[in-house]
């Protein structure tokens, strides 16, 4: 459960599957602060959990070295399983023996860089490589979680970007998503701008039940795009700055109007629109999604590393300078 809050990347969907990621960070923090309490009214390991931001201590227990290495490990591990973009906003409070054999516990306190914390409790075990914060995590394994795409289609599928790119975004998307409208204009910059070159972008199609024209935009798009392949951005770009007065009933208007201003040709795109395997590739785009666990747009994997819901751009920067190797362009530019 807290790992969805500690990533500060909107784990936590609306009733219509969209991103929590709208929340403000306070509403983030009152949900990990229920959480935390609720672990202490379940009695496991009260005594070492922190109170009113004291270290997490048992009465009369001192504090121990632990190994800096491991810790630098452990620190890393939680920056990039928890998508922080900052190291700098985790802290590790001195460690203290539990009441339960082999069980220690230490202070977590993860910061935004708004100045609001939050403060749990890590429990661990003596070599540091196991761990629990409201789940178990094993630090031996690999931190990003990150997601096998070997059998989702790529090919033959919208892209931006050089197709040599060595970072490959990802994005299921939906056009009649208010969030995949705001992370349009993000992908569009971090690939044409801020990684030109370096980055490249797939759009997958991800249609939501519960949105009642995205599906015929979709495929309205697809067949802008077998006749000319920008066509498609300008469609995607369209559909997301027009989404307040798009229905079902007039977007066939909207798209005869984008039509018009592309100069395609009319018939033949309402030939494909028409073609039952126009529909089936779209629905191809929903089955990898859900073959990859996504259940909410816009989900993005990062060279197959998740990040769902609209991110803040330094979470982006994050993975994709950690893929890249490279520092971050805020940081570059000093």
């Amino acid at each position: 459960m807290i790992s969805g809050v500690f990533r500060f990347s909107g784990m936590y969907r609306s009733l219509h599957n969209t991103s929590y990621a709208k929340l403000r960070y306070g509403r983030k923090i009152v949900a990990i602060a229920a959480f935390v309490g609720a672990v202490l009214l379940s009695g496991v390991g009260s005594s070492v959990l922190a109170q009113n931001g004291r270290a997490a201590s048992p009465a009369g227990a001192a504090a121990f070295a632990t190994d800096p290495a491991r810790d630098a490990v452990l620190k890393s591990y939680l920056q990039k399983h928890f998508k922080i973009p900052n190291p700098a906003l985790i802290e590790l409070g001195p460690a203290f023996r539990t009441r339960f054999d082999g069980l220690l516990a230490r202070q977590l306190v993860v910061s935004n860089e708004q100045g609001q914390r939050v403060t749990t409790t890590l429990f661990f075990d003596k070599n540091e490589d196991k761990a629990i914060i409201g789940q178990f995590i094993d630090v031996g394994t690999e931190p990003w979680g990150r997601v096998n795409m070997g059998a989702v289609s790529l090919d033959d599928r919208p892209m931006l970007g050089p197709a040599d790119a060595p970072v490959t975004i990802v994005e299921f998307a939906d056009f009649e998503c208010p969030f995949c409208a705001h992370a349009f204009s993000m992908l569009e910059t971090l690939v044409n701008t801020t990684y030109k070159g370096k980055v490249k972008a797939i759009y997958k199609n991800y249609p939501l039940n519960a949105h009642l024209w995205a599906i015929k935009a979709a495929e309205a798009a697809e067949c802008a795009r077998l006749q000319n392949p920008a066509a498609f951005w300008d469609f995607a770009r369209y559909f997301y700055t027009n989404q307040g007065s798009i229905n079902p009933e007039n977007l066939q208007q909207h798209v005869d109007k984008l039509v018009n201003s592309q100069k395609l040709d009319r018939p033949s795109l309402k030939a494909c629109m028409d073609n039952p395997q126009t529909e089936a590739r779209v629905k191809q785009d929903q089955l990898d999604g859900n073959s990859v666990q996504v259940t909410s747009t816009p989900t993005f994997f990062v060279n197959g590393i998740p990040v769902v819901g609209l991110p803040d751009g330094k979470i982006l920067e994050f993975v994709i300078d950690s893929e890249l190797g490279e520092k971050p362009p805020s940081a570059s530019a000093h």
